[in-house]
Parts: C-alpha cells; structure tokens; sequence
C-alpha cells in the first residue's frame, strides 16, 4: 500500500484551534459536582467516618461513604487476564470497594464522596468530614512489603504476595548455567511513573430511572472494553451502560481500565436523581490515577567461549501498589515473558516473578506496558557482558541474533515470533550513527572537560493482541451520502481520524476527504479491541482494509444494475465501475448517492477480522555528554531504525517515535513517583517535585525505517506505538553507561539524575 507521507494530520487543526471536546467539556442540565475525600495516610483503619459537618455547608446535596460502596456491591474490579501458576495458585484478588471501608490502603485512596451544586462548594466541604484513623506501619517498597515484620494489606492475601509465577525452563537453564565459560550478572529496574496526560480524568453521570440505565461521558481508550469493565465492577447489564467518548488528551494505557469514581459517581446519580460531574485535579491525578512500570529485576546471562549465549534467567519482582487493576498484572508477567530471550537465540531461558501488594498507588499499564522493562533488563545485561569480555557490544549482538533462516521462531517462554531482520536493522543504524568515528568525538569530549558516551539497544516487542476474539469496522453512508467508518477504538493522539480514512480511501480509490472516521460512537453494534498496545492500525486497521473492499464486492451489482450490465462485465478502479471497453461508467460514491433514499442504505456493511501478535523491532543508538562537575546529562546525538512493517504515514510513525523516544528518556533522566518509606507518603506529588520531560531534551532523532511486512495482517503493519519507549530505555542507560564507565562505574540504575550521578563520580574518584 502507498503511503500518505506528505498528508497532515486531518484532526489536528480542530484539536490546536480549541475545537476538541473532551471529557471536562460535557455538561448536563441540572448536574450536581463532585470531589471526593481521599486518604492522608498509607495505612489504616478507618475507625468512623462523621459527614453530618459537611452536609450542613452551603451549597452540600450529599455525601457517600465505603458504607455506600458495600451497600451497592461495588467491591470486585476486573481483571483483563488470570494467571495460574504451576502450582494451580491463581493470583489473589482482594475485593476494593470504589469508596474505601474498614481501612485505607494508600496516600490518595477514594473515602468519602461529597455532592454539591458547584464544585466549589463540593471541595470547600472536604474539610468538614470528621474521620477517625487507627494508624497502621505501611509498606511501601516491595522489600518492605515481603517482610515477614510486614503489616498485611488485605487479609486475603498471605505475606502481601499476590502470585509466585515462573515461565520457561529452570532445569535447563541450571545445567547451561554450569557449562557456561562466563556468567554476566545484573540487578536493575524501572522506577514507578506516573503517566500524567495533559487531560486529567474527568466523568460526568447520569441516571434514567424509568430504563434503569446510566450515560456515562467519560474518556477512554475505546467503548467496547470499558463498558464490559463497569458492567462487571457495578453487576449493571452492560445494555445499561451508554458510553459517550470524545477526545481524548493522552491515555499512555492509563485510560484502559474502569476506575472507582466511575462507579462512585453512579451511587451518586442513582440516589439524587440528578447528573454528577467530577473533574481531576492534577495533584489528585499523582495520587490515584493508576501509576506504570515498578519491577525490580535481576538477570543472569551465561555465555560460552565464543560469547555465544547458552541461557538468561531472570527475576522480577513486580510492585502492584494496594490493589490489581485491570491491566496491571498483565503487561508485567504475559508481556515480560513474551519477549524476555530479547532478539537473541538463547537455548535456555527461565524467568520467576513475584506479585506483590505496597501501600501505593495501583499500577497498570503505561506505554509498552513491560516491553520496556523486559527489553532494559535484557539490553542492559547484553551490554554489560560485552564489556566484561571486551567484545564489541554490536558484535556480541551480531553473533548471537534470531537469524533469518530461524522464523517463525518460537522463544522458550512462548513468544512465537514472525520474520524480523535484527542485523539488518543494526547495519543501518551503525553507520548511521557513525559508531566507527566514536573514539574521536570521545576524545574530543574528554578535551573539553565531558565524559562522553555511546550506547545501542537492539529490542523486541510482542503487540497487538487484543481482549477480543475479533475486530469489527462499519461503513455507513448518510443521508447526503457520505461515507463514514465506525470503530470501536479511539485515539490518544495516534492521528486515526488521519490513517483509517487513508486505508479506506486508498483501497476504494477515492479522496481521503470523501470519508470520515467516527470512533466509539454511542449505539454502533460493533466489537472490537481497545487502542493501546499498538493494535489499532494492524487490527481495526486491517478491517478498514477489508470492510471497503468489501464495499466494493456489495456494490458491483448495483452498479451492473445502474449500466446496464452482467456484475462479472464490470472492473473497479480508481472509486468507479467501468465496462470492460470503458464506454459506461459510474463512481462509487455516485452509485451510493442514487441510493440515499433508502433506509438503510444498500451498501452499509460491517467487516471483521482476526489477528494475532505482530513483532515490531529495531536499532536504537544514542550519544550523551556528562558535565562531571554538575552531574548533568546531555542527549547529543539519537539514530532510530525501526520495523514496524508496512508504514500508512510516515509523518505520523516519526511523531509516536518522536514521542515514546522521549517519553523514555523522561523516566531515564527523571521521572521517579517517590514514596517516603516511613509514613508511605507521596513526595513527589507535583511537577515541582516530579521530573518531566521538556522540549529540548533530545533536540534532533535520526529516523530511518527496515521494514519487514508482516504476514499476519492484510496492511503488512506491525504497529509503532511503543517502539520509541521500549528502545530509548535500554539505548540511553546504556549510553550513560557508557560515559561512567571509563571512571570504574559498573553498575548505576535509572533515573540518571544529575545528584546521582555527580554522586557517583565523586565515590569513583575517592576509588
């Protein structure tokens, strides 16, 4: 398929001219405004709970309470995967009520929930509710948490740990481990993020009595999945539930998964009668919209003489905060084990996890959602074994790559791999990067007072599948016959009103301008998967692909019928039907407008397809420069070479690249949700306090594309969503690595703040 790369993206002149409608924007007559009490403390029994203060201030209609919460039963969230381990243990799931009762489990829990005729009378009135607390000691560190002196979060769960689960082969692993000539070891991991959209969250409901539904306006990162999630937490039919989705100001994974306030605003509506509104403050957002990444790993790579690897076993213990969220559990075990051999035929493999519960925010998934974990642990474990052996870091990834000839190639903890070309991509990245000029501008750096340093990361990632068995698109034309495409996904901010449109019209031969992309719409039978693990484009997508040529197929006959012809006289090209002799001719879009007066039109249609994991991969290499006297770190140089099959718009893959590579490099150089290990609370709880990355951060990326179709969808797509993040991760530690090393520092973990590393300087010149 021809790309679009000199297209703009169709959305964005109504997004940057203010003409985007997002959650915030929806307002109903008469709605009531929320906000609700959260918790001061980590750990607690909640002893009473007094509201009558708060009902007697102006302006207060009510307030709701954990009572409230265990009077509705909305006590048991979803998960979107189980795990069993071989043991037959599932993971443990203690119920959380949306409003918390009997006890707080971390610093920004929901308690209580008060209901005003503004807002600002609902905040004034927070004060007013009298809560008595029995203090509890918190946890909030894993170690802290799997403590045998630990306080238990939830008395369902034995010793905070959700789930002792395992992955691949350990026997195997122990016997290549014993044979091996040199055993690199490492022990690293992500720090806890928060993912911070520019829109904070924001629901607005709705009851109607007489039908027994609610309408939920709201954003999310597609209909289907949300509604089946609140319907499962709240027991309403999920028929019950209109969802109304707009714009959406980022999502990053955070927006996948229901949310207590969803159902606390439905206790709400359902007992007043009236719609509520509630609207996140930003410092509300650090404290409870669900935090991401948090697995702390270590990794052991055993290698023969040659520097070929025998095995890798790795373990991760995995930060749940207080509760499991929908998605949580998911990407930090099904996704790590997915791709934990990285892009290397290593024979044996064995990975152990730890599931544990801390008094801290829920984590679920952010952007890669343990694709960048597992490809940082691995990247940064290959590079450290290049330099114990003194082997060239793009020479050992060389020798020890999936070779071609390997495809399918199926991992030893079931990542089934389709075709990817991981040398191809380092023979374009290296030399674009000029890796072999490097020892010059080291020196050149050294000259100039800087420790400068290069590092590479080759990574892999597993994406696209999806909680649904299928994915369905709908093309309808309307009255005035134009033609528009339903789906269930919705757009972050991935440009889909620009990329659908251009599949369907490029596939009909007609102008982009002549279809329009509707997303999430209210009252469209159709199912499908969430936007999010860059999915969209290789499964809804590929439907778009099939539903028009489909359209195509439907239209024939009416189009034999309009000329006068046999279907099978007919051939299709450039949007219209034509004689074999070119002499009758009738364009679809015409065809569809002799047609508009009937209900429904003829030529509406729904497609579906089904489609498996696709494997987007590539080479990243970046520069850095270290002022030792400050610590500080600059990104000099970054080279991106990614495959991410078939591109539709390059503009739009530079900008998610663009996009997660500095993402990464925020949580690289900065981001870090800090908890105070005493009293549990949040200290970095604003952007005064928590890093975020700034323009400037990485003036210029170097992209390049290797594409190797896939097979396993009609677009040949493999999704890029994610690429920049899961490469930039291992890329730039590895950089920075890079630069200390030469002063004796081997080992240094993420963030690279310049008081960690100037601190590490100084300990290396007292060595």
């Amino acid at each position: 398929m021809s790309d679009t790369h000199t297209a703009s993206r169709r959305e964005d002149l109504r997004l940057i001219t203010g003409r985007g409608r997002y959650a915030s924007d929806w307002n109903l007559p008469g709605q009531l405004h929320a906000a609700f009490l959260r918790s001061d403390r980590a750990h607690a029994e909640i002893v009473s709970v007094n509201a009558a203060p708060a009902l007697e201030r102006p302006g207060v209609v009510a307030v709701f309470t954990g009572a409230d919460a265990i009077a509705a039963g909305y006590t048991r969230f979803p998960l979107m995967a189980n795990f069993t381990n071989r043991k037959g243990a599932s993971l443990l799931k203690p119920e959380r009520p949306v409003l918390a009762h009997g006890k707080v489990r971390f610093v920004g829990e929901a308690v209580a929930l008060v209901v005003a005729e503004s807002a600002l009378a609902a905040h004034d009135a927070l004060d007013a509710i009298e809560i008595e607390y029995r203090e509890l000691s918190a946890s909030v560190h894993v170690d802290d948490a799997l403590a045998s002196s630990a306080s238990q979060l939830h008395v369902d769960v034995p010793g905070n740990l959700s789930l002792e689960w395992e992955a691949g082969d350990d026997a195997a692993v122990a016997k290549a481990f014993e044979q091996a000539a040199h055993v690199t070891r490492i022990k690293i991991g992500t720090t806890r993020v928060v993912a911070s959209p520019m829109e904070p969250r924001s629901y607005v409901v709705s009851y109607d009595a007489a039908a027994a539904s609610y309408d939920v306006y709201t954003s999310a990162q597609g209909i289907s999945l949300l509604r089946e999630q609140i319907a499962t937490l709240t027991g309403v039919p999920a028929e019950k539930l209109r969802l109304h989705l707009r714009d959406v100001g980022g999502s990053f994974g955070q927006r996948s998964g229901v949310y207590p306030e969803h159902a606390a605003l439905m206790i709400a509506t359902k007992k007043l009668g009236r719609p509520v509104k509630w609207v996140s403050t930003r410092s509300e957002g650090f404290l409870s919209d669900a935090h991401g990444r948090a697995i702390q790993m270590s990794g052991e790579l055993a290698l023969d003489h040659d520097g070929r690897f025998l095995a890798a076993r790795y373990e991760f213990t995995c930060d749940m905060g207080a509760y499991l969220t929908p998605g949580g559990p998911s990407g930090h075990l099904r996704n790590v084990a997915k791709c934990m051999t990285g892009v290397y035929r290593t024979p044996a493999l064995y990975g152990a996890w730890k599931v544990v519960f801390t008094n801290a925010a829920p984590i679920s998934a952010y952007r890669g959602a343990g694709r960048p974990d597992i490809a940082y642990v691995v990247e940064r474990l290959v590079d450290k074994a290049a330099s114990e052996l003194k082997i060239d870091r793009a020479e050992l990834r060389r020798r020890n790559f999936i070779p071609l000839d390997a495809f399918p190639y199926k991992s030893p903890t079931g990542g089934v791999y389709e075709l990817s070309d991981f040398a191809g991509c380092l023979d374009k990245a290296l030399p674009a990067a000029d890796w072999a000029g490097f020892e010059r501008r080291r020196e050149a750096a050294r000259k100039a007072g800087k420790l400068r340093g290069i590092g590479l990361a080759v990574v892999i990632e597993g994406t696209g599948a999806g909680q649904y068995p299928q994915d369905q698109v709908a093309l309808e034309f309307d009255a005035q016959g134009k033609l528009s495409i339903y789906t269930t996904t919705l757009s972050g901010g991935q440009g889909h009103e620009t990329t659908f449109a251009a599949v369907v019209a490029q596939t009909l031969g007609v102008a982009p301008e002549a279809v329009t992309l509707r997303e999430s719409v209210l009252g469209k039978e159709i199912i499908g998967n969430n936007t999010g693990g860059s999915r969209a484009l290789v499964a809804t997508g590929s439907v778009c692909k099939l539903a028009a040529q489909k359209l195509i197929e439907r239209a024939r006959p009416l189009a034999a019928e309009a000329l006068e012809l046999e279907p099978s006289q007919l051939e299709y090209g450039e949007g219209a039907f034509r004689s074999r002799d070119c002499e009758k001719v009738i364009g679809l879009l015409d065809l569809a407008q002799k047609h508009i007066s009937k209900n429904p039109h003829p030529l509406n249609l729904i497609a579906e397809g089904a489609f498996g994991s696709t494997f987007p991969n590539g080479c990243h290499i970046a520069e850095v420069e270290i002022d030792p006297d400050t610590g500080v770190t600059e990104i000099v140089s970054y080279v991106a070479v990614d495959d991410c099959g078939n591109v539709i718009n390059h503009s739009i893959v530079e900008g998610q690249v663009h996009g997660g590579v500095t993402q990464g490099a925020g949580q690289v150089f900065g981001e870090h949700a800090v908890y105070d290990r005493d009293s549990g609370q949040l200290l970095t709880g604003s952007f005064s306090d928590y890093y975020m990355p700034r323009a400037g951060l990485i003036r210029e990326i170097h992209l390049s594309e290797h594409p190797v179709p896939s097979k396993l969808n009609v677009l040949g797509a493999k999704g890029v969503g994610e690429s920049g993040c899961t490469a930039s991760l291992p890329t730039l530690a590895n950089a920075t690595m890079d630069a200390l090393r030469p002063l004796g520092i081997q080992d240094l973990d993420m963030p690279f703040t310049p008081s960690k590393v100037w601190h590490a300087i100084q300990a290396a010149k007292v060595k």
